[in-house]
């Protein structure tokens, strides 16, 4: 039985790619998870506890984790709980490890940039270096095809929240305007 986790944290240390008994790859590294709290008598936050918890992480995701992630960012996990009792000569404990589902950036804290991995035997189309360089070019066209037909939702529109007028346009942006 396993326990599903949400954790947000710090990697520690750098990703190390490691291999199964049956040769497969796993990214694995450390997860630095911390809690805050408020202070009253000082009226400002402070740190607490942190918790470390151990990741590993199989597949392609995995592949994508070593080939995306470093020291130090701050991430968001999903994943399954295991915990494990060890024991030597001088000392018992229990880890915390993580079987990582889903991995991501922390966007509260920076930006990052998605490209999607390429299918097997398919042929991957390049994103433009920057967006400037989407200027009306074919290839740019067609990313924009294969992004709207792989991410699109039907009938939504691909123009940005509070553009335009009516509904969700200009008209949302009003300050004056109650919801």
């Amino acid at each position: 039985m396993s326990d599903h986790i949400t954790l947000v944290g710090n990697i520690v240390g750098d990703i190390e790619q490691r291999a199964t008994r049956a040769g497969g790859s796993v990214a694995a590294f450390r997860l630095a998870v911390g809690e805050r709290r408020l202070d009253k008598e000082r009226g400002e936050w402070v740190d607490a506890h942190t918790n470390y918890y151990s990741i590993s992480v199989f597949g392609e995701l995995g592949a994508n984790a070593l080939r995306s992630l470093r020291k130090g960012e701050r991430v968001v996990l999903s994943g399954r709980l295991r915990l494990r009792e060890w024991e030597t000569e001088t000392k018992r404990g229990v880890s915390a490890d993580v079987v990582a589902d889903a991995i991501g950036h922390d966007l509260r804290w920076g930006t990052t940039r998605f490209d999607r991995t390429p299918k097997p035997g398919g042929q991957a189309e390049a994103a433009p270096a920057s967006p400037a360089d989407d200027s009306g070019s074919a290839g740019a066209a067609r990313q924009d095809a294969a992004e709207e037909s792989a991410w699109s939702v039907p009938g939504a529109s691909r123009e940005p929240v509070g553009v335009g007028t009516g509904a969700g346009g200009a008209d949302a942006m009003d300050p004056d305007r109650p919801f």
